[in-house]
């Protein structure tokens, strides 16, 4: 159903290191890109996650309640880009444990502020 998310940034060639390296642990690589945002995906019809500089011409700010949700196939995996994220400057929005029943998650902040979660149910 989801096709692809964007991220604002005001940085898209800082964003875009802290992606390319972030999202290669992830398994995924740059499928699109221009001088207003860079793409990644996992595959050919796979969904996308872009970092973008606004339309408008405006600062990109990150909004209260929206998070990106990064699905992961085990839980050392959620653990291992977790980490990467902050190391690579993210910072740490919860740590990866178990939420509820089935879920584990760990949440983080990109370098402009924008919050996700690398997760798995189940």
């Amino acid at each position: 159903m989801i096709g692809y998310v964007t991220v604002g940034t005001n940085d898209l060639e800082r964003a875009a290191k802290f992606y390319d390296a972030l999202l290669a642990e992830a398994g995924a690589g740059r499928a699109m890109e221009n001088e207003r945002f860079v793409a990644w995906s996992s595959g050919a019809g796979t969904p996308m996650l872009l970092v973008i500089k606004p339309q408008d011409g405006g600062p990109a700010t990150s909004g209260n309640g929206v998070m990106v949700a990064l699905a992961c196939e085990s839980e050392d995996k959620i653990n291992t880009l977790h980490a990467k994220a902050l190391e690579l400057g993210g910072t740490d929005e919860g740590a990866p444990g178990p939420r509820g029943d089935g879920f584990y998650g760990g949440y983080f902040r990109d370098l402009d502020g924008n919050k996700l979660v690398f997760f798995k149910m189940g």
